[in-house]
């Protein structure tokens, strides 16, 4: 794709800033090439500094629920700057916004607002090591909880892209207190237990992932991991910075009924501007500063743009004007584009896994079912690299990346979805 704008701010990024970008998997090293630069975006589509369309499926990393630049969202943005952008007071939207996230996620007792994903995991493991007295922590493989040193261990997302699971830079003592375990897998959940009693504070888990590309739990397994910290004492975090009100309103905890003790949020309660949260169970969530001795702090935390855009987010997941429910409609639009690759790849004769549940998805070119991280990493990411030059240049932007999860809003109508499953459908063919 001849990009001459973004190739001359390319070069001159890559002067000033480390790789040339502000985030990792941004820089295409996966899939080989120079990233383009996006000059605006509205609805489903970008438009890139060459002035080139783009049907978007990364929706900024799943934020963009509602599609770019929704004109209630910006109204929203608008009315709160009329009145400043940061009070380093109480305002009245972290108020509202505590209400919407309690109503929408019954596990969510209190909840405190910090500014990233990153933020919420690291706080909810810290409030769960002082509420438990612990040190210990389980992660899964594949599963990653942003870039705090007690969570890159094994970790997906950028860290997995690159090549490099472990972060340089994490102390040995740190991940020592880090038992990391492959997702989906009974067995070892119950040996480590058996091998450290009394000392597990918590298991934080996505409990979809969508880090590692999308990779859903068995059947039961979630239950299972329920029940096992529940015996043992031990604190259940769900990650649902990414599937918090994407997969349901009341996120991945809704649609398989499962109460963890905390839960940790961003991404969408933002409305596309920076934010994170955590909540869960009053006793645990009682044990934070200034009630109790678990520190958490942040000088932008419910920052008044970000809670209004956030309350106009939530607010069009109740209501998007569309007279059907958006969760219903996001669904059919996921299984819609999932079936088209899964009929191109047939008539390729490419094997090819595709998981998809509501407004995420993945595409692994392997003839293994994608269960965890080992088999995640049996898809073939050179012939995705190929798959995703095609499609780019075909004029759809997926994840730069094979093991990143795709994402569709409610601004992919049907006109958009027809032509990026042509576009999909020809890259396979090109193949």
């Amino acid at each position: 794709m001849s990009s001459p704008v973004s190739d001359s701010l390319f070069a001159r990024a890559r002067q000033l800033i480390p790789g040339g970008v502000n985030s990792p998997v941004r820089a295409f090293r996966s899939v080989g090439g120079a990233p383009f630069f996006v000059k605006s975006a509205r609805g489903a589509m970008l438009t890139t500094a060459d002035n080139r369309e783009l049907i978007d499926f990364v929706c900024t990393w799943g934020p963009a629920i509602h599609g770019h630049n929704h004109p209630k969202i910006k109204a929203a943005i608008a009315a709160a700057l009329e009145h400043g952008t940061s009070f380093g007071t109480p305002n009245p939207y972290e108020v509202e916004m505590a209400e919407l996230i309690v109503r929408f996620v019954p596990s969510i007792q209190k909840v405190r607002m910090c500014n990233s994903g990153t933020e919420a995991t690291m706080s909810a493991i810290r409030l769960a090591r002082g509420f438990t007295r612990r040190d210990k922590i389980i992660k899964f493989s594949g599963c990653y909880h942003g870039h705090s040193d007690s969570l890159l261990i094994k970790a997906g997302s950028g860290a997995l892209t690159h090549g490099n699971p472990d972060s340089a830079g994490v102390p040995a003592a740190f991940a020592n207190e880090t038992v990391v375990l492959p997702f989906n897998d009974r067995d070892a959940l119950t040996a480590a237990f058996a091998a450290n009693p009394g000392q597990i504070a918590c298991v934080i888990i996505e409990a979809y992932c969508g880090n590692v590309g999308f990779i859903m739990p068995d059947a039961g397994y979630l239950q299972f991991l329920r029940e096992i910290t529940a015996k043992h004492g031990t604190v259940l975090i769900f990650d649902e910075v990414m599937t918090g009100f994407r997969i349901a309103k009341g996120g991945v905890q809704e649609r398989e009924k499962i109460v963890p003790d905390l839960t940790c949020l961003g991404k969408v309660i933002g409305g596309g501007l920076p934010v994170g949260a955590f909540g869960g169970r009053t006793e645990i969530m009682d044990m934070l500063a200034p009630l109790g001795p678990v520190y958490q702090a942040g000088t932008l935390s419910g920052n008044p743009l970000a809670m209004a855009a956030g309350i106009a987010a939530l607010r069009l997941l109740e209501d998007d004007g569309s007279g059907m429910d958006p969760y219903v409609r996001l669904d059919i639009l996921g299984r819609q584009l999932r079936d088209a690759v899964l009929a191109a790849c047939r008539t390729k004769g490419i094997a090819v896994q595709v998981p998809q549940c509501g407004s995420m998805f993945s595409i692994f070119f392997t003839a293994t079912p994608v269960r965890d991280y080992a088999t995640a990493l049996t898809g073939d990411a050179k012939l995705f690299g190929r798959f995703f030059h095609s499609c780019l240049e075909g004029g759809v932007y997926l994840a730069p990346s094979a093991y990143e999860a795709g994402f569709l809003s409610t601004a992919h109508d049907g006109v958009a979805i027809e032509r990026a499953c042509e576009i999909l459908s020809g890259a396979i063919a090109r193949l």
